[in-house]
Parts: structure tokens; C-alpha cells; sequence
């Protein structure tokens, strides 16, 4: 039995790998789904809110949560609305939080992003935040009313990994919610280090879509993520500095 949950809002997760599934095609993101055992995708409003045969909502398999994001938001009155949009059409009460204003580096707004966190967790949304990794902010985000927090490991869709990895951790070590490395992450290597660092979740998206065989990658993210949590619970033995040390003792050996 799985004791070790993660917890966002007040949900329980055996996995904690989270897809964002923007760029996959619909009867992908099936595919990967059911590899990864995938257990809460993100989904954009215009896929889901189509009354056509097209609906990504007709491709998620029963009891996934859903997690639809407010891109294409440019401040939190937009964020807001999206999010509204959303739970509308039946999407639930689960929000990843986007607020995007800069079309060349595609960078998060942190302020706007705690705007519309404060007022959709006041209408009892789950507001997993998208952030740029900054103490200050990522703390105005949990008195906001975050249920967790995301930060970006690299730009959007680069594949670049953990550029960002000193600014996670102190958000790992200050903020006592749930975090999620979402964005930049390109192989499953450096999704388990993230997790042997101690973040909870990690989200992934780009690295899976574009890999030449994209439902034994999303088994790889998973049973990379599932490493990395072991190892972060076991916790990782010690290193050492400018010297070595003979995992068996030879001693005696020597002096016979």
C-alpha cells in the first residue's frame, strides 16, 4: 500500500507525475496517460470547451483530474476569467495559474500571477501558481492562497533542464507546500534529480512529445520520478571532498 501520498488542496495522488498535455495530439495524450499512469493532466480551455468530436475531455480517461491552465493570459483579470471558463464547462475546481505577457521569452509575471492566485483561491479554486523562482513571490503566492507552488525549471518548451535549481531549492526549503518543477525539463534524468532535491511533482511536456517514441518516454519520466522520490526519502549519502574512503576496510589486510 502507498503511504506516501502527495497532497494538493485537499486530494490525494499516488503519482507524482503531472503531464501537460499541450502538445500532444488527443489519442496521444491517451497513450501517454495510461504509460505513465498518469493520475492529473493539464488541458487549455479552447481544447476542452468544443462541442465537436474533437474535445480533449472525450480523451482523458475517467477519474484523471483535471488541471486546465490560464494560458494565454496576459494579467489576472484574464487569468480569472479562463479559470471561470473552466469550471463552467466542467473541468472542477483545480487551476494552473498562467500569466504570460512577454511573447519572446515567454516568462511568467509573478505579480499578476499573485493577483489572480488571491482572487480565485477567495472562489475556492486549488491554485497550483506557474512561477518564476522567487522567494518573496512564491510567499506572497501561499498568503494568497495557493495550494502549490510551480516553478519554472528552464524557459518554456526548451528542454534546457535545471537552470533554475538554487532558486527551487530555497523555495523547497522556505515554503511548506507542495513544489512542482513545471517547465524546461527535458529528460527524465534531470526530472529525477528535481525530485531527489525534494520537489513533490514534476510536470513535463515538451520532452515527452518530442521524443521519438513518446509513450516509452512517458515510462521513463515515471519510473524516473518514482527513483528520485525513493532517493529523496532514503536520503542521499554523504559526499566527500578532495579524498576517498574504501567502502570495505583494508587495514588489516594490510598489515597481515
Amino acid at each position: 500500500m502507498n503511504t506516501d501520498k502527495l497532497i494538493i488542496g485537499k486530494k490525494e495522488f499516488n503519482s507524482r507525475f503531472i503531464l501537460g498535455s499541450g502538445k500532444f495530439s488527443l489519442e496521444m495524450t491517451k497513450t501517454v496517460i495510461e504509460n505513465a499512469e498518469i493520475e492529473m493532466a493539464t488541458l487549455a480551455l479552447r481544447r476542452a470547451n468544443n462541442a465537436g468530436s474533437e474535445n480533449i475531455l472525450n480523451y482523458i480517461p475517467k477519474g484523471i483530474t483535471l488541471l486546465p491552465n490560464t494560458s494565454g493570459a496576459r494579467n489576472a483579470q484574464e487569468a480569472v476569467r479562463i479559470a471561470r471558463l473552466a469550471r463552467e464547462i466542467g473541468c472542477g475546481d483545480f487551476v494552473k495559474v498562467e500569466v504570460i505577457h512577454d511573447s519572446k521569452y515567454l516568462l511568467p509575471d509573478n505579480y499578476e500571477t499573485a493577483k489572480a492566485t488571491e482572487m480565485l483561491a477567495k472562489e475556492n479554486f486549488i491554485v497550483m501558481p506557474y512561477m518564476y523562482p522567487d522567494l518573496n513571490a512564491a510567499r506572497d503566492m501561499v498568503n494568497a492562497g495557493a495550494a502549490a507552488i510551480m516553478p519554472l525549471g528552464a524557459p518554456i518548451g526548451s528542454n534546457k533542464g535545471l537552470l533554475t535549481k538554487d532558486f527551487i531549492k530555497i523555495l523547497i526549503d522556505e515554503i511548506s507546500l507542495p513544489i512542482i518543477v513545471d517547465a524546461g525539463i527535458g529528460r527524465p534524468s534531470q526530472a529525477c534529480e528535481a525530485m531527489e532535491m525534494g520537489c513533490s511533482a514534476v510536470m513535463a511536456n515538451t520532452a515527452v512529445a518530442t521524443a521519438k517514441n513518446v509513450a516509452l518516454m512517458a515510462r521513463a519520466f515515471k519510473l524516473a520520478i518514482e527513483a528520485g522520490r525513493s532517493a529523496y526519502l532514503a536520503g542521499l549519502g554523504r559526499v566527500l571532498d578532495y579524498k576517498a574512503e574504501a567502502s570495505s576496510p583494508l587495514t588489516d589486510f594490510l598489515q597481515d
